[in-house]
């Protein structure tokens, strides 16, 4: 059994697997793992992972993040905050990163950045499309410069792209803050929310407290942000699938670019 936890509403945990995680009641989208991800939106078994022994030390010796780190593997049953590698998606090639807010809140360190460059890189090299799924609480802090450094590495990487003409869909989901937000998740070509998913640089209580006044309720949702002109889309979970075949497909040869 789970529970919303927007609305309250308990629901049979097989049923909301197959409702995508998606609340019948209230329409809340729950958190998905990378894998998840991965299973709801590409091809089945079109999926070849890179980079997967990649995983994060402790460069700066920062006490206890060795610790951490293995706590977080064992927890959350995957080596990185992101799974980068190609597949397909209704028949149409293409490159993913996926993070997950379950390893380290989804925070960016130098792994993450590596992994993500490469993943872009390939795109690049290959002329694939490429499609990465934000969501993080921002920098990793125990990597100080080396995890800050990761926003300009990234971004770096998608301006080649770009120069190439190659096609970048950026999809934001829930929560998508910090350094993430700040650099390659807001780069794409297409930004693409899910429904309700916080997407901002600082918190909403930093932010009240510096500026001194009451942000609205939808503030930093996917929403706010659509009607503010920094996403192109809000797409709901389950017709997230198709959408992105169709943006592919009119990308492609076949479509006549």
């Amino acid at each position: 059994m789970n529970k919303c936890s927007k609305c309250g509403t308990i629901q049979y945990s097989k049923e909301l697997e197959k409702n995508l995680k998606v609340c019948p009641a209230c329409g809340y989208h729950m958190r998905l793992n990378a894998m998840e991800r991965i299973a709801m939106v590409l091809d089945e078994q079109g999926f070849v992972e890179h980079d997967a022994d990649m995983i994060s030390v402790n460069p700066l010796d920062f006490p206890g993040y060795s610790n951490k780190l293995e706590q977080q593997r064992l927890k959350s049953g995957l080596k990185e905050a992101v799974i980068t590698g190609e597949g397909t998606i209704e028949g149409l090639p293409v490159v993913v990163a996926v993070m997950s807010f379950d390893f380290f809140t989804g925070s960016m360190g130098s792994v993450v950045g590596e992994k993500i460059t490469r993943a872009i890189e390939l795109a690049t090299e290959k002329r694939l499309p490429l499609i990465i799924f934000s969501t993080s609480g921002g920098a990793r802090m125990q990597e100080s410069i080396l995890s800050l450094m990761q926003m300009a590495k990234t971004s770096a990487a998608l301006s080649r792209l770009d120069e190439q003409g190659g096609l970048y869909i950026s999809v934001i989901t829930d929560p998508t803050t910090g350094g993430v937000s700040a650099s390659f998740a807001s780069l794409g070509d297409i930004n693409i929310a899910e429904p309700g998913a916080v997407f901002g640089f600082a918190g909403r209580i930093v932010i009240e407290q510096t500026i001194r006044q009451k942000l609205p309720d939808d503030f930093q949702t996917a929403e706010f942000n659509m009607q503010h002109g920094q996403l192109d889309l809000v797409v709901h979970r389950k017709e997230l699938r198709a959408t992105l075949g169709k943006l592919l497909d009119m990308h492609s040869e076949k479509g006549g670019v």
